[in-house]
């Protein structure tokens, strides 16, 4: 009997690919998402946006026991900036394609950044304790680490949709 291979759904393209960087990958994707649409699932889905959901919890607790005249001050732009993480991660997501996505991604980290240093200026002014500063500012860490996973990964794949598909002509012009 001869030796019968099964059929590859219609909707998985495969991809072997050599890389000095990551070696030789079979991979199969999406039709979807080899048209440049992002995955399937919500941004509820997302660790990375849940962890930045309780960072901006952290923020407001942490916060709430800043001076009263920082109020419109160091209060409201730390909470801004805690704010943006998951918004731009949950706008992005919400996009139809994969670089749309990236680029509100590119943007979380910049709000990371300035989370960061902000929270560094409340303990040096002396509004936040040691304890507070350094529980947050890991969160902080732990947020900017996955939000870089993430980037570097989708990046990847729409490396491997351009050597599948080649690029995407846009008829708007607009790339996206």
């Amino acid at each position: 009997m001869p030796h019968r291979q099964t059929p590859r759904a219609a909707n998985t393209p495969q991809l072997l690919q050599h890389s000095p960087l990551i070696g030789t990958i079979a991979v199969r994707t999406p039709r979807a998402f080899s048209r440049g649409m992002t995955t399937a699932g919500s941004f509820h889905d997302l660790k990375v946006w849940r962890d930045a959901m309780t960072l901006v919890e952290d923020v407001y607790r942490v916060t709430s026991r800043f001076p009263s005249q920082e109020r419109f001050g160091l209060t409201a732009q730390l909470r801004r900036a805690a704010v943006s993480i998951p918004s731009n991660i949950g706008e992005g997501k919400r996009r139809k394609r994969q670089r749309a996505f990236l680029h509100h991604l590119d943007i979380a980290p910049g709000s990371q950044g300035e989370v960061e240093v902000q929270l560094e200026i409340a303990r040096r002014l002396g509004f936040i304790g040691q304890g507070d500063y350094t529980r947050v500012l890991d969160r902080v860490a732990e947020v900017g680490r996955m939000l870089n996973g993430l980037i570097e990964s989708l990046q990847l794949w729409t490396w491997m949709d351009s050597v599948i598909n080649g690029p995407h002509p846009c008829p708007t012009g607009a790339g996206y």
